[in-house]
């Protein structure tokens, strides 16, 4: 481009009837009368320059030689502004981005009110569509950890780190074998046989809970529960069998989190991460369990410190999730609760006032009944179990506006429920796709790496080969000594 002073050539050309364009390489002539109907826009407000600094406000660059104007914007597109300039309507065809389309014209001064009535509807519904899309991905992009874009270069970034340390190349084979189920077989099975103790774990925990596994410390009879707590012959104790799978199933439990913590790349973010917390809420308890009962004594001997260790292994029901490790879905699933609080929060609202306005009519009806509703927290739990249309029937109203006031809440609360549900069914899916491109991020890599080190070793093997022929000639080409 040859830049000069503002050259005569631009208004006698113009007067002329051509003004001549350049968009990213595409060239162009427009007529002036075409351009003067629409000065509103970029290329009408450029017959009005009077000063250079006027033209280059405008446009990005001028030819005098050429006599032409240039645009550093994307060729592709400028076809719709020319057909906009001859027939003053806008079309857009389906296979474009609507958000890409939309700054290409509002750079060109074109306002949306142009586009014709066969594109505007699509357009526009195609828009509102793409925007609920991108502004969920603008906000995981602040505040998730599941963004696949900043996954991946986390990962970029701890596979760098791992270069840097000593052993590198097998901490970090280790470390993706514990992190990630579908890297190779050997983490394939290591998922496995983690699932496998987490489910054994959960399941002699529920045995533990059945009167005929529990021994009395005393008389060692079977101990049978009542409604207060426990028998009183004597401290509960587990069978044998269970105790011993317990201990195997926290002695793994310690193993994955120390081994973790031991290959993790950034002990800093180790401890902020969502399924790492729950490795440590699953095993931290029990070493707490395990060291009052040696100091201390029976829970009976601590009183209310006895009831807080019974919380502390209660907390063992979090182990099981601990799957959310192996399983895609309950992580989408996870980062979609994260990010749907908005709605959860409308839901619960909605629920709210439902509750309160339909437990306020049913106590109106039923406060003479003896039917259980004779106050407005016990009209609470009835509204509550209503509006959610779950129905267990402890509590039903008998006169006739307590039945209609019943019908109002059941229908209500069906609408309420089913109006948020959709939006986070499509945040789940959303999520869901995310994590899997991930995870064939993670496989695609491995792969990579297994194809070049394949490549270098076949590359060494033909070196070899042929040093050998070139050996095998010269040693047959040298003549024999008699």
């Amino acid at each position: 481009m040859v830049k000069e002073s503002l050259p005569s050539w631009i208004h006698q050309d113009s007067e002329e009837g051509l003004v001549h364009v350049n968009v990213g390489g595409l060239k162009r002539s427009l007529c002036s009368s075409t351009l003067k109907k629409f000065p509103d826009t970029r290329l009408g407000k450029l017959l009005a320059c009077d000063s250079e600094e006027d033209i280059l406000q405008v446009c990005d660059d001028y030819d005098v030689q050429e006599k032409e104007f240039y645009f550093d914007r994307n060729p592709g597109l400028f076809p719709y502004v020319l057909h906009f300039y001859q027939t003053g309507k806008l079309h857009v065809m389906e296979e474009l981005c609507v958000f890409s389309f939309s700054q290409e014209i509002e750079y060109w001064g074109i306002n949306e009110f142009f586009l014709d009535t066969c594109c505007s509807y699509r357009y526009h519904d195609r828009k509102l569509e793409r925007g609920r899309h991108r502004s969920w991905d603008d906000e995981s992009d602040v505040s998730s950890v599941d963004t696949s874009v900043d996954e991946i270069s986390d990962l970029n970034k701890d596979m760098q780190h791992f270069q840097e340390v000593r052993y590198g190349n097998i901490k970090k084979c280790l470390w993706l074998t514990l992190e990630n189920p579908g890297y190779s077989i050997p983490s394939k099975l290591f998922s496995l046989l983690s699932i496998g103790v987490v489910l054994t774990s959960i399941a002699t925990m529920c045995i533990n809970s059945i009167p005929e596994y529990q021994v009395g410390m005393e008389e060692h009879t079977v101990i049978s529960f009542s409604i207060k707590g426990r028998s009183e012959y004597g401290k509960v104790i587990e069978d044998k069998t269970t105790q011993a799978l317990e201990v195997f199933c926290t002695c793994w439990f310690t193993f994955e989190v120390v081994t973790r913590l031991l290959l993790a790349p950034n002990r800093k973010k180790f401890f902020h991460h969502p399924l790492n917390i729950i490795d440590l809420v699953s095993v931290v308890p029990i070493y707490i369990t395990l060291i009052f009962d040696l100091t201390v004594g029976s829970e009976s001997e601590l009183g209310d410190l006895g009831r807080l260790i019974q919380v502390f292994r209660l907390m063992r029901i979090f182990r099981v999730l601990k799957l959310a490790r192996h399983s895609t879905g309950l992580r989408s699933l996870g980062a979609t609760l994260r990010h749907s609080y908005r709605e959860v929060g409308i839901l619960l609202l909605y629920l709210g006032v439902g509750v309160s306005v339909f437990s306020g009519i049913a106590y109106t009806a039923e406060c003479e009944e003896d039917v259980g509703l004779d106050t407005i927290p016990a009209c609470w739990w009835w509204g509550t179990v209503s509006m959610t249309t779950v129905g267990y029937g402890d509590v039903v109203p008998v006169t006739v506006a307590g039945k209609l006031a019943a019908s109002g809440c059941i229908l209500g609360g069906t609408l309420v429920v089913a109006l948020p549900i959709t939006i986070i069914f499509n945040k789940f899916s959303h999520f869901y796709r995310r994590q899997k491109a991930l995870e064939a991020s993670v496989r695609n890599n491995n792969n990579r790496k297994k194809i070049k080190v394949s490549c270098e070793n076949e590359k060494t093997t033909k070196q070899k080969k042929k040093n050998k022929g070139q050996w095998h000639t010269i040693s047959t080409s040298m003549p024999t000594q008699n």
